[in-house]
């Protein structure tokens, strides 16, 4: 895998290593994926495998000590530090296991989070974040707290808000993994309304073989490396 010029978004021979005292831990070993336009994968692996880190690496929330991760043919950590964050902010969403909803706020206020910081007016902030809500099936949960709501309907505030710059590609870590196999099935299948609706591209991490077989494609990490499992092992 060189230079995966038809892929939106991709790792190449990612590693990442911890300093943990006088031990070096290596969670990413040369693991290689790519994501295209408007398609879902899945990653599968076992617990503390690595799935989250290669997300965070995809995401810009973190760096990675060797390889590259190229978007729309661009080695993104070539970038400067304002251009990251604005890759982080517009071009790729996050959706999080537990969430990560502001408690004091509203699903409408949590929502519009990602446009206020791009300097988005209050009110054009308001009016997309409400939109987005009604997107994901809870207009009428607009002044909930999340205290308030269910754990799938905190999910979808969270997929709300991070549909609200409008991104290539959402990073979705383990969404379902703190929601009943039921709430889990929704939530997934709103990935692929928005996929349908939106062309938008998602990488889920999950431990969910059911959630896995409905992506277009999996990978599976082991040992810090990542390959593209067969349809028929699915």
């Amino acid at each position: 895998m060189s230079g995966v010029p038809d892929a939106l978004l991709a790792g190449i021979d990612l590693e990442r290593e911890y300093r943990t005292g006088p031990e070096t831990v290596r969670v990413l070993r040369g693991a290689s994926v790519e994501i295209h336009a408007g398609e879902v994968v899945a990653l599968v692996g076992a617990s503390g495998v690595g799935k989250s880190t290669l997300l965070h690496v995809l995401g810009a929330l973190d760096r990675p000590t060797a390889g590259r991760v190229v978007f729309q043919g661009e080695d993104l950590f070539a970038r400067s530090e304002p251009s990251l964050a604005r890759y982080r902010r517009q071009d790729v969403g996050f959706v999080f296991q537990f969430y990560n909803l502001l408690g004091d706020l509203t699903a409408l206020e949590n929502a519009m989070v990602p446009a206020m910081l791009q300097r988005v007016s209050a009110s054009e902030a308001r009016e997309r974040a409400a939109a987005a809500l009604a997107e994901v099936g809870l207009g009428d949960r607009l002044r909930h707290r999340p205290g308030e709501l269910s754990g799938g309907e905190q999910q979808r505030v969270a997929v709300a808000r991070a549909l609200m710059n409008g991104p290539k590609v959402i990073l979705a870590d383990e969404p379902t993994g703190n929601l009943d196999p039921k709430t889990s099935a929704v939530i997934y299948d709103l990935f692929l309304q928005l996929q349908a609706e939106r062309g938008i591209a998602f990488f889920v991490a999950t431990h969910n073989p059911d959630l896995a077989r409905k992506a277009e494609r999996v990978y599976r990490l082991v040992d810090g490396r990542a390959r593209e499992v067969d349809p028929a092992e699915r």
